[in-house]
């Protein structure tokens, strides 16, 4: 099975890295307010203490990021990389979130991605994406 590959969470990564950059520049364009304040709600719900509601917040915020692009293909595409982004993100938190300066990393970064969205910057949501995608890919090779 690809899941055992150990290289495969890299390939979800690469993949997450090519989507997830046109999904947060096309959302710095087009969201609307109603879609901000979900992308704020799941940040926000990111920080539970709860492990789980954190991992299933964590990949809702990626999602709200793609239904705030309205973008129909993106968001499909996001949906159906649901499963395993939703694996990926699990161990990922697993792994890097154990570490208070890692998290306190991606908990600035996913800010970050947040807050060019809200401003409708495009360029800097696809830089923030771009950049907090790396970090992970990054962290996940030292680990």
């Amino acid at each position: 099975m690809l899941a055992d590959d150990p290289d495969y969470s890299f390939d979800i990564l690469e993949a997450r890295h090519a989507i997830e950059a046109s999904t947060a520049w096309h959302a710095a364009m087009r969201a609307t307010d109603a879609d901000k304040e979900i992308i704020r709600l799941c940040f926000e719900a990111t920080q539970s203490e709860d492990p789980d509601i954190a991992s299933q917040a964590d990949v809702r915020f990626h999602l709200a990021i793609a239904e705030a692009s309205h973008n129909v293909v993106l968001l499909q595409t996001m949906r159906g990389f649901f499963d395993l982004l939703h694996s990926s993100v699990k161990q990922s938190r697993q792994r890097m979130y154990q570490v208070p300066p890692v998290f306190a990393r991606l908990t600035e970064q996913h800010q970050a991605v947040m807050e060019a969205i809200v401003a409708g910057d495009a360029e800097a949501a696809r830089q923030a994406m771009m950049g907090h995608l790396g970090f992970v890919h990054a962290t996940i090779k030292r680990f």
